[in-house]
């Protein structure tokens, strides 16, 4: 692909494709439907774990007829091809190639679909198509409006037909879409938008985008609007309230974004890691305590081994209330739990501090016959 700083016409030939959990079938359907001689490239994002066994591009390649494989980093991007986000990268589109970094997580993901979709309206403006599929969260949502903002297509999955319609649900409601479709059309879909021809605009210089830069390297000079009241769940960083279009967003001084929700959702995920780690902090001081007492009144020391095991009874008691939030199927708020609590203070608790043992009595020959 050639490099055009003036106007002219070309193919929509760029298509992105953001996907999450329900969304791997969705994209085995598309290239399935797709022809060998896509005059297109197709960028694909699916949220995977790092340890991946990397085997997705294997599955798609031999269940339709482009060839799919993990994008490399500086390759050339080619028309007839999937390119797929290797797992713990980002995939990024340049003019003519495509970069794979390691950059900061964005949404709690890597790779992302974000900054996919936002790199290639960049560098390649209305000859782009993003593309969403099922998933949880909110990733792509702002990718796409990037697209959008570049004079690019949006093409979204039905919500009522994806698996989870999160990521759909939050694209039509904040992104001006252009066709909502089930997957049975999407690939006749795209076959038709990539044949189209479009009028292009003159290519500003690229700059580098965040998920290239050194995640050590402050980028807080780059960021727009004020300081938040939040942290960084990933990095316990400060989080800049970003204002340049919704969904709303944040982001750390390293490159850590998130968008409202999916921030939410790591504060969840932290604070319940946090209460089971309260928890086991709870219950292990029981037990000693438990164990300080009996060797208090190994000593002969009742008063102090009755403080311990009151102490190990209020440990106790505060972890119980702590397990019934967790695995309760309803939110508690903070007042139920200190209800319980006065409940649980409340009930009287039998003594459990052992009276000293009595001397063992001498056992004689008899007895022992």
């Amino acid at each position: 692909m050639t490099r055009r700083t003036a106007r002219g016409r070309a193919g929509r030939d760029i298509v992105v494709v953001g996907a999450s959990a329900g969304g791997f079938q969705g994209v085995m359907e598309i290239a399935r439907s797709l022809p060998q001689n896509l005059p297109a490239a197709v960028f694909v994002v699916i949220h995977t774990s790092p340890n991946s066994a990397g085997v997705v591009p294997k599955l798609v390649g031999r269940n339709g007829y482009l060839h799919a494989d993990y994008a490399r980093d500086d390759q050339k991007i080619e028309h007839g091809n999937i390119y797929f986000a290797p797992p713990d990268r980002h995939v990024l589109v340049k003019r003519g190639y495509m970069r794979v970094v390691r950059g900061p997580q964005e949404n709690g993901f890597r790779p992302a679909v974000d900054p996919l979709f936002r790199t290639a309206a960049r560098a390649y403006g209305r000859r782009v198509i993003g593309v969403i599929l099922s998933g949880a969260l909110d990733d792509g949502t702002h990718g796409l409006s990037i697209v959008k903002r570049h004079a690019g297509i949006a093409v979204v999955q039905h919500p009522d037909e994806a698996v989870i319609p999160s990521m759909p649900l939050s694209a039509v409601q904040n992104v001006e879409v252009d066709h909502i479709v089930g997957i049975a059309e999407m690939g006749r879909l795209i076959e038709r938008l990539v044949r189209e021809t479009v009028e292009e605009v003159e290519v500003m210089p690229e700059k580098p985008d965040i998920a290239e830069m050194a995640t050590e390297e402050p980028v807080a000079d780059s960021l727009s609007g004020a300081p938040s009241p939040f942290t960084c769940p990933s990095c316990g960083g400060s989080l800049w309230e970003l204002t340049d279009d919704a969904p709303m967003r944040f982001r750390c001084h390293v490159g850590h974004v998130f968008t409202a929700d999916s921030l939410s959702h790591a504060q969840s995920n932290g604070l319940e890691g946090a209460l089971w780690s309260a928890l086991r902090a709870l219950e292990e001081k029981a037990a000693l305590r438990r164990k300080m007492a009996l060797r208090a009144l190994g000593r002969k020391t009742a008063a102090i081994a009755s403080d311990y095991e009151a102490q190990a009874r209020d440990a106790e008691q505060r972890a119980a209330l702590i397990r019934e939030a967790l695995v309760s199927d309803r939110p508690t708020d903070a007042g139920e739990l200190k209800r319980r609590q006065r409940r649980a203070a409340a009930k009287p608790t039998p003594p459990e501090v052992a009276k000293p043992r009595s001397k063992k009595r001498k056992t004689t020959t008899n007895e022992l016959e």
